[in-house]
């Protein structure tokens, strides 16, 4: 084999490395990005608790700051809410991946952020919980719908 023959052989390799290397870039961004996982009951009834587990990734492993929920109701607006919860500190590693388990309680006395029963008519609330975060350098995800949840009127 010459050298001629050899060189490019080797260029060819060296420049497939190299695509095939940029092709697999992280998926890791400076902004917290939100994605669902699961929740466990799309009908709530009274005392029980609704729990969304949602996976979130961040490059620089600051998303320390602040979990942003928001309820959204289809059928009576009376019964929206927005709700911040700090983050708990945790050591900070690059592309960072974990989950964010958000419990809700509906009725008094159950260990978690309560919610209030629906506000309109003596009836079911329809409604979506909305999701974001903010990492500590200020960036903030994208907001994630979750699916339709009924909560069962009183």
């Amino acid at each position: 084999m010459n050298i001629k023959a050899m060189k490019a052989k080797i260029l060819i390799l060296f420049v497939i490395a190299v695509i095939t290397n940029s092709c697999n870039k992280s998926k890791y961004t400076d902004k917290p990005q939100l994605f669902f996982k699961s929740v466990n009951t799309s009908v709530l009834n009274p005392n029980q608790v609704l729990t969304f587990n949602i996976e979130f990734t961040d490059a620089q492993g600051d998303v320390q700051d602040t979990l942003w929920v928001q309820k959204v109701t289809k059928n009576c607006k009376k019964s929206d809410f927005v709700s911040g919860y700090r983050i708990p500190a945790f050591p900070q590693t690059k592309n960072l991946k974990g989950v964010f388990e958000v419990s809700l309680g509906y009725g008094f006395n159950l260990g978690y952020p309560s919610m209030q029963e629906p506000a309109c008519n003596n009836q079911n609330d329809t409604c979506v919980f909305k999701f974001w975060a903010k990492d500590l350098a200020g960036n903030k995800s994208d907001t994630l719908s979750g699916p339709t949840i009924i909560i069962v009127h009183r």
